[in-house]
């Protein structure tokens, strides 16, 4: 049983099976009347979205976390210079008299605003909503210039390591419970990577600028992250090639006791201190149970500048069979610690450390769309329990004194708006909406007092009385 007991496999397949069967994805995937990496979402694809961020909220949630919510947009310069060499892909808004603002692009830059703008110390907060970047997307990698993130961040002054335990437990415990397959989390240090930069002969000046190359790998392979970094960066290439021995380094707690016996970088401060914090790390996974899904990943970079400490990316493993096909989506969820962002925001420097973690929900979707569209299996896309029908003609004002009774005792109901329907109509509807009750009402039941519920499903039907009708409809559904 997964962490959140929610779907076994293939409950998954019947409820995301025709997410690309449907016209309107149809209609999504061929026509576009909207801007490049946006995208409308079909009701079929709503519940699937709806379904996984229940899941990830409830995990945050269950972990103690509070919701926030900030502005769509912040002032442009509570943003620039907090990405470093992705700042060009923050979205601008036009100056219309007065303030300059720009679409947020991550939620992290806005709870640290927060944090410092309200003089908060301590809080655990999620977070979801959408963001902004002006990249070029790539749709069927699950990238857009508009997507949602969800965030779960500890904010606060702690004992080491054992808030980013907990980021790195609740990362595991939603994708073992989202089900997309083997993962791993790759684990490294901000500090081990500039001792390492240090060490291997970069100037200080260059940290960021080769940090940036080195976040590539995932993406291309080290021949052209080294181009990059002598050709159009200016590192020699004796120094590229010092860090290429490092980057292709990766393993669990024995790589990190090697790495305190390396000739270099164990003469260097900083990276000693990040070894020492990865070391205690991994002694906290391991008694929560969820070492073995951690890699120490010394290629592991994170490009963004706000990073200070541990940081974190969790890839999905492909199996043989996956790697034949073109899909891949990348990192699934990622985070780590940025002990000076709040700092930045605050008059007077004033420091909140804080650790965190996003969920890529749009990459998870993607990888649901294209895993289940081979199931063929109907989704629901709404939550009606009762559809309140007649065989005759003249019966509006019963179905609507009726329902309005089953709304009012809170059970979720649906009728037709026609004076007066066709029963087979009526029945029609229900199977295809996948309504599982029928209460039928006519001349012989007003008579007798009595209501017909009808199973949609066996196509049982039995008398109840009128008095009993709502206690059981309640009855059944809750034995559902």
């Amino acid at each position: 049983m997964p962490p959140f007991g929610f779907l076994h496999m293939r409950a998954w397949a019947s409820l995301f099976g025709q997410l690309l069967r449907s016209p309107r994805a149809v209609c999504i995937r061929e026509v576009h009347f909207h801007s490049q990496g946006t995208r409308d979402l079909s009701p079929q694809q709503m519940v699937v979205r709806e379904k996984i961020l229940d899941m990830v909220v409830g995990c945050f949630k269950r972990h103690g976390a509070k919701r926030l919510d900030t502005p769509a947009f912040e002032l442009k310069e509570m943003l620039t210079e907090k990405y470093g060499e992705d700042s060009g892909l923050i979205y601008d808004l036009k100056d219309q008299g007065g303030e300059l603002l720009s679409l947020r692009y991550d939620l992290t830059v806005p709870f640290a605003r927060y944090l410092a703008m309200n003089k908060v110390k301590k809080m655990k907060r999620y977070h979801v909503g959408k963001v902004w970047r002006r990249e070029s997307p790539t749709i069927v990698q699950g990238r857009y210039r508009e997507f949602c993130q969800c965030d779960f961040d500890i904010a606060g002054q702690f004992d080491p390591m054992i808030p980013d335990a907990e980021c790195l437990k609740i990362m595991c415990e939603i994708l073992s419970g989202l089900q997309l397959g083997d993962f791993i989390i790759k684990v490294n240090d901000r500090r081990i990577l500039d001792g390492m930069f240090a060490v291997c002969g970069v100037p200080e000046s260059k940290f960021h600028a080769i940090c940036s190359s080195i976040d590539k790998l995932d993406k291309i392979s080290w021949k052209d992250v080294r181009h990059e970094m002598v050709a159009k960066k200016g590192l020699a290439p004796e120094v590229a090639d010092r860090i290429g021995d490092y980057v292709q380094c990766h393993g669990g707690i024995s790589l990190i006791e090697q790495m305190f016996q390396d000739p270099r970088l164990s003469q260097n401060k900083q990276a000693l201190d990040g070894l020492g914090d990865l070391k205690l790390l991994f002694e906290y996974l391991t008694l929560f149970g969820i070492a073995e899904k951690i890699s120490f990943d010394l290629s592991l970079a994170r490009g963004l500048d706000y990073y200070t400490g541990v940081i974190y990316e969790a890839v999905l493993l492909q199996t043989p069979a996956q790697t034949q096909e073109s899909f891949n989506v990348g990192s699934v969820a990622a985070g780590g610690r940025y002990d000076k962002l709040v700092g930045m925001f605050d008059p007077k420097g004033h420091k909140v450390p804080c650790v965190g973690l996003s969920i890529g929900v749009e990459r998870i979707f993607s990888i649901v769309e294209q895993r289940m569209k081979t199931f063929g299996q109907k989704i629901r896309t709404t939550e009606t329990q009762v559809f309140v029908a007649t065989p005759q003609k003249n019966f509006l004002h019963e179905r609507l004194k009726l329902i309005a009774e089953l709304w009012d005792a809170g059970i979720k109901a649906e009728l037709l708006y026609k004076n007066n329907p066709k029963l087979l109509t009526q029945l029609h509807y229900c199977e295809d909406m996948g309504i599982p009750l029928v209460v039928i009402i006519g001349e012989q039941e007003m008579k007798e007092g009595i209501i017909k519920l009808r199973s949609v499903a066996s196509r049982e039907e039995v008398a109840i009385k009128r008095e009993n009708l709502v206690a059981e409809i309640q009855k059944r559904l809750s034995e559902s």
